[in-house]
């Protein structure tokens, strides 16, 4: 049989996939010339930062599902989920193909009240589903300004 984590971990990791196969080899190579700040020292830990992140995402999902399996608010925030990985995934999907690190700004800033929205709309629920959007709620804001202050070291690019 399978369980909820199971279709709630598969629905998060295709999200995933599918949001990142159309990255551009272009948008690769364009992103990684541009300056970084030079606090940027844990850049090559961000797969495995964001790796938490959607996991946290993902137990907060199933936590919330335990509480009222098949319930249409339920259903609602399951919705909410999966809105807030596809704007996380796009983020470099979209920012990479347009090559404007605005684009990147704007998508970051909306994921993080996608998840402050979320949180709250979990907390009367399940404080544990709260809890889990903590690592979005405290990395987006770190990757949002970065990504702002790139946009002052490389003014051609915004």
């Amino acid at each position: 049989m399978i369980k909820p984590w199971m279709i709630i971990g598969g629905v998060a990791l295709g999200i995933a996939v599918l949001g990142s196969a159309p990255i551009p080899a272009a948008g690769v190579k364009w992103f990684r010339r541009l300056q970084r700040p030079s606090w940027l020292t844990f850049e090559k830990a961000i797969p495995l930062i964001w790796t938490v992140v959607f996991i946290g995402g993902a137990w907060s999902a199933y936590s919330v599902w335990q509480q009222a399996p098949g319930s249409s608010g339920t259903w609602t925030l399951m919705g909410a989920y999966a809105l807030l990985e596809g704007v996380t995934v796009a983020y470099s999907t979209v920012m990479l193909w347009v090559k404007k690190l605005t684009v990147g700004l704007v998508i970051g800033a909306t994921g993080l009240v996608i998840a402050l929205l979320l949180a709250i709309a979990v907390l009367p629920l399940t404080i544990t589903a709260a809890a889990l959007l903590l690592p979005y709620l405290i990395w987006s804001p770190i990757g949002t300004y970065t990504t702002w202050v790139m946009m002052q070291l490389n003014p051609a690019e915004t």
